[in-house]
């Protein structure tokens, strides 16, 4: 059975928490784990991402899901967590440096193994991992579904360290095709190893089974680009974390 327990990170004078999955039987004094950073859509942490980390910990991973708006927020009423995202999307640079904040929380957490670790976004977070590539973050993959893909300060040359893996839907509106393109010249300008997998019938938040209930034209759930997208990141994750 997993085990959950509670993260905690402070950046700009807000507290933070994320939440932290365990594999059955793991304890924080075993061998350190390959981890997986989880970072949440514009919607915050109750939504989508419980059910991830928790798949990845079935599978031997330490799964961590991060907090970009703080507890009051993420418990709060989903009008407090737009009206977060309304407020970090106004600051980008907030978002890459408290994405960077997490990152360093994370490692320093004693059932991490920090050479082997990697980040998934959803949507917001699929911004947000991809901020952290840009900022040369020390992992070993990104891997962004659905994210939003421009940017205060595209990648330097050589500044990307890690495999950049982006899952996107051609019907997107929230990421186009001209964002797509940009990010593709953007990874190619900074020499960075980097993944573009468009599928061409998807929209916003394919990989969420109830983008409908938000009633929103370009939100819609894609089995095929969910599980597709799903099953390529295990192979990934499998490939560059040694599981």
């Amino acid at each position: 059975m997993t085990q959950f327990q509670a993260i905690h990170c402070e950046h700009e004078g807000t507290k933070l928490e994320g939440l932290v999955a365990w594999p059955a039987g793991a304890k924080e004094t075993d061998t350190p784990l390959p981890t997986v950073m989880v970072m949440h859509s514009a919607n915050g942490l109750r939504h989508q991402v419980r059910g991830t980390i928790e798949k990845l910990a079935a599978l031997g991973y330490l799964a961590i899901a991060t907090d970009m708006y703080g507890p009051e927020v993420q418990n709060g009423a989903p009008e407090a967590s737009h009206q977060a995202y309304g407020d970090m999307h106004a600051r980008p640079g907030i978002v890459r440096s408290r994405a960077l904040a997490w990152l360093d929380a994370v490692r320093a957490h004693p059932g991490v193994d920090p050479a082997r670790l990697a980040a998934i976004g959803y949507c917001f977070g699929g911004h947000c991992v991809l901020e952290l590539a840009r900022a040369g973050a020390d992992l070993q993959a990104v891997v962004s579904y659905h994210g939003t893909l421009q940017t205060h300060a595209p990648a330097e040359a050589g500044v990307p360290k890690c495999e950049v893996v982006a899952y996107c839907g051609a019907q997107d509106p929230f990421a186009p095709m001209a964002d797509i393109d940009a990010l593709r010249q953007e990874m190619i300008d900074a020499g960075a190893r980097y993944q573009i997998t468009v599928f061409g019938e998807a929209a916003h938040s394919f990989t969420d089974p109830d983008a409908a209930v938000m009633g929103m034209e370009g939100i819609r759930y894609d089995r095929m680009a969910h599980q597709m997208s799903w099953a390529g990141t295990l192979t990934l994750l499998d490939l560059l974390l040694g599981h």
